[in-house]
């Protein structure tokens, strides 16, 4: 559908964005996460057409976009800013906006606006203007008015960053239906969130964003630390109150990734050659979804808190649950260096 080759961008010559490749296919649920200045809302502003990389190439369906991309291509996909803009009026005037500006009629406007009302459960407010909704009722609103003109890609920048729970889980209720009704022409969505709870629920397709590159990992084990000098190939480096070995020549400041698949998990210290062996207890257990494949996300606090992945069966094996004690063991060269 839309994707991004060979780019790199750069405000006032500092490089922000630097990827070989990032394609958000068609019908794909896409969540990128990363940690505030990762990169990703200029990521989707170059998805959106809104900007035009430094170097490099943005393609719709394998064809290069030129750099003033054609109106119809345009409004092909939309974006849903983290602090979206109501426009003067009621919630029923902005759901159908886009619509009017497309020059439907009345009546097909009407209809299309009591739909998408309906399905995020906007409808009691169609009457209302922006003074009357809290921040989380502007952002159901933009995403709801986004959706009423049936883009191929929408693309959301944290778009529950003001919602309680329960209005998150409506969200993306909502946008799973759109997917599961738009059969025709399947809705492309990517979502940039630090919510990494919400993108391992809804999420089929997971990418994490460090330092404007693709990370292996999501950034729950991405850490900013400094290197010590030394000719030694093993170094340890502080992370909260524990040190971590890591095989590299680098130094000073540097990201270190940990994989979350490449974390051992068990109950008792064992025998292994793993040099970072970490005693903690569970914090928090939840679904993961990354790739195409499936198991179990295990946090705990091992002095930091780290998350690992394991499946189902070993995640039932251990008994792992919430408080229970654990060691997560991984080599020192399964650490990433950034």
């Amino acid at each position: 559908m839309v994707e991004l080759r060979g780019v790199r961008h750069r405000y006032d010559g500092r490089l922000v964005l630097d990827l070989d490749h990032f394609a958000v296919p068609a019908g794909a649920m896409v969540a990128v996460v990363g940690h505030n200045g990762a990169g990703k809302s200029t990521l989707l502003r170059l998805l959106s057409l809104l900007e035009v990389p430094t170097e490099g190439a943005v393609l719709w369906d394998g064809v290069p976009v030129p750099r003033r991309a054609p109106t119809a291509l345009r409004r092909r996909v939309t974006l849903v800013e983290q602090r979206p803009v109501l426009l003067r009026g009621s919630v029923r005037d902005n759901l159908g906006f886009g619509l009017r500006l497309r020059g439907l009629e009345r009546t097909v406007v009407k209809r299309a606006v009591e739909t998408v009302a309906e399905q995020f459960g906007l409808t009691a407010l169609l009457e209302r203007r922006r003074h009357e909704l809290s921040d989380g009722d502007v952002q159901r609103v933009a995403v709801a008015r986004a959706l009423a003109v049936r883009p191929d890609v929408l693309l959301l920048d944290e778009p529950t960053s003001s919602a309680d729970r329960a209005a998150s889980g409506a969200l993306y209720r909502a946008l799973a239906d759109q997917q599961a009704t738009q059969t025709e022409r399947p809705i492309a969505i990517c979502i940039a969130s630090h919510q990494l709870e919400d993108a391992y629920r809804w999420a089929d397709d997971i990418r994490a964003l460090a330092e404007g590159r693709l990370s292996p990992v999501t950034p729950e084990n991405l850490f900013r630390v400094e290197l010590p000098a030394g000719t030694g190939e093993t170094k340890h480096a502080r992370v909260g109150t524990i040190d971590i070995a890591v095989t590299t020549d680098r130094t000073g400041p540097v990201v270190l990734a940990v994989p979350p698949t490449d974390i051992f998990v068990s109950r008792e210290p064992l025998s292994s050659s793993a040099r970072n062996v970490l005693a903690g207890r569970v914090t928090r257990i939840a679904a993961h979804r990354a790739g195409g494949g499936s198991g179990v996300a295990v946090t705990a606090d091992v002095g930091v808190e780290l998350v690992a992945v394991v499946t189902a069966e070993a995640a039932r094996e251990l008994a792992l649950a919430p408080d229970v004690a654990v060691v997560f063991s991984f080599k020192a060269s399964a650490v990433r260096v950034f």
